[in-house]
């Protein structure tokens, strides 16, 4: 029997008569799978979350977590992933210690305030990330945005368990293949992930603190090593090149950020309706803002050692071998905090794992029914198989990735904000949510005016695309030799081995942009022919 029927005025509903309003979805799952049931009822009595992207009611609310989102954010992003980001300044833009700490300040905050802002959303709500945009898109831009936020999450935790495999190996060389140690990252993000949003947010309650004791050895021990914030003077660009190197950095800084707006509302759309929303945002922006730049400034410093250990060290292990060589004068115990670290990057990649899932399911009803556990298991296969692929390749990886990433957030950062604070706003042309119409296509706007400022971001980032094979227009006259990738794509040499990265300016402004500009009058023109 359907769990579905048409109704002329909403489209595709849920049938009371098989899913009572009240149900918990526990009931709904085991009545749902017949002779599964029994077993996915013991599963749920485990403490195995049941919920995916349904609503939360505001009668099964809980203001326990409020804190975690300053401290769920803190132990993300206190981990070792966050350390490369901050090598990219000089490995790939040769830029001085000065100008990258400049810019991972600069462009951290902008990246920082557009996720605190979507993460406010979570309790007004009670919805996940990507379900919100359904009320600015529609269900098909809505169906999109879940696509796009799939391929960021699984592309985020491929490098993440590559960079924890290779950190694992580097504890003893030659002792842990780093096949078995991606494997080993996978495994431990799994769990608190299968069992869902309580044993997450217990997690990332207390992983920060020893990490950041950690982080702080390594400042020390760098420091010892001999930082020299002139290493890179004579190796920077100067005039147009510069201002193409900074903005390109600073486009990937910027994306580290906001990379997570896609899922900020995912870890506390439980919290009651009438939690502040400025006390939600300054935890949320200086749950993001204090470690990532605290840890992306240790990298690019730590790139500043000039001894000939510590950069052979970088060239032959990446980032995991130049932290094992910054630890090694500590010997035996070095080895532990090494260890220790690379099991950090389970705090940062379990919310990547945890919301691939929730994004899977909303790509439509057929994905939803299924248990959220199942998605997220199918997510853990999927990006431990690319990462064992991929494991020679994490720096280029890992800054391809980052660039892609940030024009696609930025346009959507933009049209959610403008929804919000234009048409949702109190006494704005739609004066609000009604948030019962969340997964009811025939409520929900068409979705055009967020598909077609979407497709104009992408335009913008053409645009600004400075590439082997095609160099934009405006990209051609903001860079030097090769022109400044404005629309955050990356530039790949096919004539060379050597990565030849990014252009880019702030807050993805191209993709950005275009969208904002759009979609204000697109939006207009669909409310006042549908209404909605």
């Amino acid at each position: 029997m359907s769990d579905l029927f048409y109704d002329d005025e909403k489209g595709a509903v849920a049938d009371k008569a098989v899913l009572p309003v009240g149900d918990s979805p526990e009931e709904v799952l085991v009545r749902r799978y017949g002779r599964l049931g029994p077993y996915l009822a013991k599963l749920f009595a485990s403490g195995v979350e049941a919920r995916g992207i349904e609503r939360v009611p505001e009668d099964q609310r809980d203001p326990a977590n409020t804190w975690n989102n300053l401290l769920m954010w803190w132990s993300v992003n206190t981990a070792l992933t966050t350390i490369p980001v901050g090598t990219l300044a000089q490995q790939y833009y040769t830029l001085s210690l000065p100008h990258a700490i400049a810019t991972i300040l600069c462009f951290g905050a902008v990246g920082a305030v557009a996720t605190a802002f979507v993460s406010t959303l979570g309790p007004k709500t009670g919805l996940r990330t990507i379900a919100i945009t359904r009320f600015s898109s529609g269900y098909v831009g809505g169906t999109i945005y879940s696509i796009l936020n799939i391929l960021t999450q699984l592309g985020f935790s491929v490098t993440a368990v590559i960079l924890g495999g290779q950190t694992l190996a580097s504890v003893n060389p030659g002792t842990l293949p780093l096949v078995v140690g991606i494997i080993i990252i996978g495994l431990l993000s799994l769990i608190p992930c299968f069992v869902g949003y309580r044993v997450v947010h217990y997690y990332e309650r207390y992983a920060w603190i020893v990490v950041f004791v950690i982080i702080m050895f390594l400042w020390g021990l760098g420091g010892h090593a001999g930082f020299d914030i002139n290493a890179q003077k004579s190796r920077e660009d100067t005039g147009r090149a510069l201002s193409a190197d900074v903005l390109s950095f600073g486009g990937i800084v910027f994306s580290t950020f906001s990379g997570w707006a896609p899922i900020a509302a995912d870890y506390n759309c439980r919290l009651p309706a009438n939690t502040s929303a400025t006390k939600i945002f300054l935890l949320t922006f200086f749950g993001l803002y204090i470690p990532i730049c605290f840890v992306e400034i240790l990298g690019a410093t730590l790139m500043t050692i000039t001894d000939p250990a510590y950069t052979q060290a970088y060239e032959n292990g990446s980032t995991g071998g130049l932290v094992a060589q910054v630890l090694s004068p500590w010997g035996g115990f070095g080895k532990f905090l090494l260890l220790l670290l690379g099991l950090s990057v389970v705090a940062n990649n379990i919310p990547n794992t945890y919301s691939a899932g929730l994004s899977i399911q909303t790509l439509g009803r057929p994905f939803a029914a299924v248990p959220r556990f199942v998605w997220t298991f199918l997510a853990f296969v999927i990006y431990t198989v690319a990462a064992v692929a991929g494991r020679e390749h994490f720096s280029e990886i890992l800054s391809n990735f980052l660039s892609i990433l940030s024009y696609w957030t930025a346009f959507f950062i933009a049209i959610v904000v403008e929804e919000h604070f234009i048409f949702r706003r109190k006494g704005g042309p739609l004066g609000g949510y009604n948030l019962d119409d969340w997964d009811t296509p025939g409520r929900l706007p068409l979705g055009v005016a967020g598909v077609l400022a979407g497709c104009f971001g992408v335009a913008g980032a053409f645009v600004g695309m400075s590439e082997v094979w095609f160099t934009g227009p405006l990209a051609r006259k903001a860079g030097a030799e090769f022109g400044a990738d404005l629309g955050f794509e990356v530039r790949q040499s096919h004539t060379s081995s050597q990565t030849v990265m990014p252009k880019s300016p702030p807050f993805s402004q191209l993709a950005a942009a275009f969208a904002a500009a759009t979609y204000p009058p697109l939006r207009w023109l669909e409310i006042r022919l549908t209404g909605r």
